[in-house]
């Protein structure tokens, strides 16, 4: 006989593992089922989970400002104690710098007024003197090392930047999940883990559970798509994917681990720095070194890939982000033996991830949400647990989009921003940021 449960919910990430603990303190019985070993060996093992504000749109500002609170007193919002230990979240700030690309930062500005969240704007001397490595001269746009020009300024000076004092970082991503998991758990849930899904199951029109590899099969009503890269085949599986009119793919990325430079402690002093001008981004990581990421411009191949068959080895494009941000800190060192973390992100067609119901009664999806929704994570978890309990209720949410209080900040957002099928955000950065 089969087991039963309330919900299934594919995926032991971060944001499987906060759906699970909202699901189970609503007095659900739930199961996470993940292929890896443990909580947040997946995609989420490979973010730079950097927590911070800025978004280009109202909606995942708002959400990302609410989750800043949860980061800053995590062992209060999960309420247990892990024996394994407890993430500690890096409350550094961020500083952004100023570009024609993001409007010199003005409609993020005027959102921040709506949520009610500080910064300040810096002119380029005062940025500089947060953050003495800085060349805060022009480079963009951005190019690639053996592009003509590269490494020299176009211009004096950047036009200034803002410092979002509430955000920061979290240096073990993966103990963040495991965190989230041993919440769960004391409210009654329960993990599988080296557990392939092979099939969503059906009957009277709705989910009725799943099937493993091994031929397994686990019942319930509710399954929660929460699988990352794997999201579009898990889709695929319930056949809910053809229906969707927002996609979501598997996309390669890099980043890369460098040491600070010498003579400056960018662990104790930096910050999370984003930069649209060299189209990179870093954070301080443990042992004063660096994360580089970049930022998706328009010169650089984004490579969308299986997400059970590609190559985890560096290529060139380390030391294409180590370049461009060398542009900025100068004296930074980049070592010939490169370092750092290859994975994949889940993105959809606007990289606004989809939080929703789908057309198969039953079956739920938080996807598209690799690169950026990290920082989300707890507040996603309390959304999607109040989306499925409404909508296992009767409601009717895609005539009638649930409606989501943020308690910390006091506003209310629509859930139905995050549909599957709504129309690509034009107001979107289309890359990691959001």
């Amino acid at each position: 006989m089969a087991k039963s449960y309330d919900a299934i919910i594919i995926g032991a990430g971060v944001i499987g593992a906060c759906t699970a603990f909202e699901m189970a303190k609503k007095g659900l019985k739930t199961l996470n089922v993940d292929k890896n070993a443990m909580a947040g060996y997946g995609s989420t093992s490979g973010s730079c989970a950097i927590i911070r504000t800025y978004y280009s749109v109202f909606d995942t500002c708002a959400l990302a400002y609410e989750g800043w609170y949860y980061w800053k007193d995590w062992a209060e919002y999960l309420g247990s104690k892990d024996p394994r230990g407890m993430i500690k979240y890096h409350d550094t700030g961020c500083l952004v710098v100023k570009t024609e690309h993001n409007k010199n930062l003005s409609k993020i500005c005027e959102i921040m007024d709506r949520i009610g969240c500080p910064y300040e704007h810096l002119t380029p001397a005062q940025m500089k003197a947060k953050l003495p490595i800085m060349d805060t001269r022009l480079f963009g746009p951005a190019k690639r090392p053996d592009d003509p020009g590269f490494c020299e300024p176009t211009g004096d000076s950047v036009s200034g930047g803002v410092f979002f004092p509430r955000g920061g970082y979290v240096s073990d991503p993966a103990l963040s999940a495991q965190n989230a998991e041993h919440a769960a758990k004391a409210k009654g849930a329960e993990f599988l883990y080296g557990a392939e899904v092979t099939e969503i199951r059906q009957a009277n029109g709705r989910t009725a559970g799943i099937t493993l590899k091994d031929g397994t099969q686990i019942d319930a009503s509710v399954v929660v798509n929460v699988a990352g890269p794997h999201s579009s085949k898990i889709n695929r599986m319930a056949g809910v994917f053809e229906a969707m009119k927002m996609k979501t793919r598997a996309l390669r990325h890099e980043v890369a681990h460098v040491p600070s430079p010498e003579g400056f402690d960018f662990e104790a002093e930096g910050y999370v720095y984003s930069d649209s001008d060299i189209a990179t981004y870093c954070r301080p990581e443990l042992g004063n070194h660096i994360l580089i990421g970049s930022e998706d411009p328009e010169c650089d191949t984004r490579e969308w890939v299986d997400p059970d068959n590609f190559n985890r080895d560096f290529t060139d494009q380390w030391q294409v982000q180590a370049m461009r941000m060398a542009q900025r800190f100068p004296e930074m060192g980049i070592p010939s033996r490169m370092k750092g973390v290859v994975e994949l992100y889940d993105v959809t067609d606007d990289w606004i991830p989809i939080y929703d119901k789908t057309d198969l009664p039953g079956f739920y999806v938080a996807i598209g949400t690799s690169g950026n929704q990290f920082k989300n994570a707890p507040v996603a978890g309390k959304m999607m647990a109040t989306l499925i309990e409404a909508c296992e209720n009767g409601a009717d949410h895609d005539k009638d989009p649930v409606m989501f209080h943020l308690e910390n900040i006091d506003q209310s957002v629509s859930i139905g921003f995050y549909s599957r099928n709504r129309e690509i955000n034009q107001d979107s950065s289309f890359s990691v940021l959001g």
